[in-house]
């Protein structure tokens, strides 16, 4: 199949054929011409990319997820730790959700006045001072 073929069955834009292309997710089998050709077994890898972008993987880490020959090797242990983050991230959420469903309803005469509200603010900033010391730390490393 030629690169306008793959976009057009998978919903994939030809550009970002060539992006997964150059970063090593996918690769073309020859050129005809100026157009790349595909293998069909490129749909079931770009269904995978697509999965893994939508599980929250960055395309580095699902680059790792195929072999050399394009085949599926995906790491269980990698599956699991990123189940583990999204339950995490879930339960934060939920919290989230409750406490704005919460300060909604509030029969407190102001937010500044509701206790579930102000700890939710707390939560919130205890939250970003922990994302702003992991990112400082992180470009230390």
């Amino acid at each position: 199949m030629d690169i306008s073929e793959v976009a057009k069955k998978s919903g994939v834009a030809a550009s970002a054929l060539r992006y997964y292309e150059r970063k090593g997710l996918i690769h073309s089998m020859e050129r005809d011409g100026t157009r790349r050709k595909f293998s069909p077994a490129v749909l079931d890898q770009l269904a995978l990319i697509a999965l893994g972008q939508v599980a929250g993987f960055s395309l580095d880490e699902i680059r790792v997820m195929f072999t050399p020959a394009g085949e599926p090797n995906i790491d269980r242990s990698m599956l699991a730790s990123k189940a583990d983050e999204l339950d995490r991230m879930v339960k934060r959420l939920k919290a989230m959700s409750e406490g704005l469903r919460h300060a909604a309803a509030c029969p407190a005469p102001s937010h500044a006045a509701c206790p579930s509200f102000q700890r939710l603010l707390k939560a919130a900033a205890s939250g970003a001072l922990e994302n702003r010391q992991k990112r400082s730390r992180l470009r230390k490393a």
